[in-house]
């Protein structure tokens, strides 16, 4: 019988301890400036029930959820008639109570809510933890993947936004980022871009193809907008507005020009103002701030600014995005509540800082220096040696005793160890131990308290 070669499903990885090296960087990076600003991490079950995550997510949304089903004899209690009917549908709600999560926006949402009463408002958490969805596995999109968002509930103020801007900055910055923009829009301005031209119940297709302006040019947008029922006319009175020139104050003021008749879209452009100030005040370190009227990101669910960052090193889609959003707990009865959040793609983040060559070649995540010896004596000779190193905080390992010299060099070569230390006869006897720097190839004769001493130098600044 011939053995079934062994895979993982479609759309999900194994990651290598190199490769989980780099997205331990790129989460502790992130993780660090998070709790800088006052966000607390939480996490939430992989698995929520049904309830919670059906019908948050639209039509489409639902139908990739992957159901997990009831243990047990699942199908005992399924009305026979549905199974007759063959209707997948109605027979999963009747063997599956629970779900993998889909995002960490719900799963948030309902942990507000249930656990209320033990909340400080404003609430400021940030979650990573992966996500699961039932879509076509393809380069770039996997049906396993994590999310990074950090979000505060119970406060309308725009401090809150300006200090998204601040965190996109830094992180990206500490990550060796040096050309990015953090691109800014307002729903309120878009709903009253809609309605000076009096097209207010048509926002969504109005977003829609003005959101395409990068991908399809401007005479792409207008064939769009005509064929989605606008007039000449509303082409005529968008233009400017579209193609809208000049650094922010300008677009604001150009805007403001626009809007006049809109008392909405002033409102919008008051706040965009407002955040502006704010990061006047707090100058960012690299990222470039840019009010975009044409991003619209999900505008079902945001409800004032809006978000995207994009590296221009790199061809790369989004890399972040966010915003404000009114009533995130309604969906489970709690009214009310605003809120605003951001999310960074880790995984795409992963991407760039691969084709930069932005990974540091040094990491507190992997073996510093490894001890190799030749037998009982000088494993038992070593141990004193290895506690020492690794109460300094610096990753050891001593080789089990009885392998040939050669194989624990191999050893140290393949797992890019840097330093290798040896403890032979001679070395016993004397007390110097030798010391090799593995990438110059340099030997030194060393005492152990000598050998702390100077990979304390040369490795102080890793941290735990």
């Amino acid at each position: 019988m011939a053995s079934i070669k062994p895979s993982v499903p479609k759309g999900t990885r194994d990651f290598s301890p190199a490769e989980m090296v780099k997205r331990n960087y790129i989460f502790d990076t992130i993780k660090s400036v998070f709790r800088k600003y006052g966000y607390q991490q939480i996490e939430t079950p992989t698995m929520e029930n049904s309830s919670t995550l059906m019908g948050k997510y639209g039509e489409e949304g639902d139908k990739l959820i992957f159901k997990v089903l009831n243990s047990g004899d699942y199908l005992a209690k399924v009305d026979e008639q549905k199974l007759i009917e063959r209707n997948s549908n109605s027979v999963a709600v009747a063997i599956s109570e629970k779900a993998l999560r889909y995002d960490l926006t719900v799963p948030f949402a309902r942990y507000v809510v249930q656990h209320q009463n033990e909340i400080t408002f404003p609430f400021k958490r940030f979650q990573v933890q992966p996500v699961w969805r039932a879509d076509r596995p393809q380069r770039g999109r996997y049906r396993e993947f994590y999310q990074c968002d950090a979000d505060v509930v119970g406060s309308d103020s725009l401090l809150n936004e300006a200090e998204f801007i601040m965190i996109y900055d830094e992180a990206l910055t500490n990550l060796g980022l040096k050309d990015f923009s953090i691109k800014i829009n307002n729903r309120k301005i878009l709903s009253g871009i809609a309605q000076v031209i009096d097209k207010a119940d048509n926002i969504i297709d109005l977003t829609v193809a003005i959101d395409k302006l990068d991908k399809i040019g401007l005479d792409g947008v207008i064939k769009e907008l005509l064929e989605k029922g606008f007039t000449d006319a509303d082409v005529d009175k968008l233009k400017p507005v579209i193609l809208l020139e000049g650094n922010n104050t300008e677009k604001l003021a150009s805007l403001r020009e626009a809007l006049a008749q809109s008392e909405i879209g002033l409102k919008g452009c008051d706040e965009i103002e407002t955040v502006f100030g704010y990061i006047e005040r707090c100058p960012l370190q690299t990222a470039k701030l840019e009010l975009d009227i044409t991003l619209a990101r999900g505008l079902n669910y945001y409800t004032g600014a809006i978000f995207e960052v994009k590296t221009n090193e790199v061809n790369m889609g989004s890399i972040g995005g966010g915003g404000r959003y009114d009533d995130l707990t309604g969906m489970f009865g709690l009214k009310g509540l605003t809120g605003a959040g951001i999310s960074f793609g880790a995984d795409r983040i992963y991407d760039v800082l691969e084709e930069l060559n932005l990974f540091p070649a040094g990491s507190n995540q992997i073996t510093r220096v490894l001890i190799c010896n030749f037998d009982e004596e000088g494993e038992l000779y070593s141990l004193p040696l290895l506690q020492a190193l690794r109460r300094n905080n610096i990753n050891t390992e001593l080789y089990p005793a009885g392998a040939k010299i050669k194989k624990q060099m191999e050893y140290a070569n393949n797992k890019n160890i840097p330093y290798v230390v040896v403890v032979g006869g001679d070395e016993m006897q004397t007390g110097l131990l030798t010391f090799k720097d593995m990438t110059s190839g340099v030997q030194e004769k060393l005492t152990a308290d000598e050998i702390v001493a100077k990979l304390n130098r040369d490795l102080g600044g890793l941290e735990d």
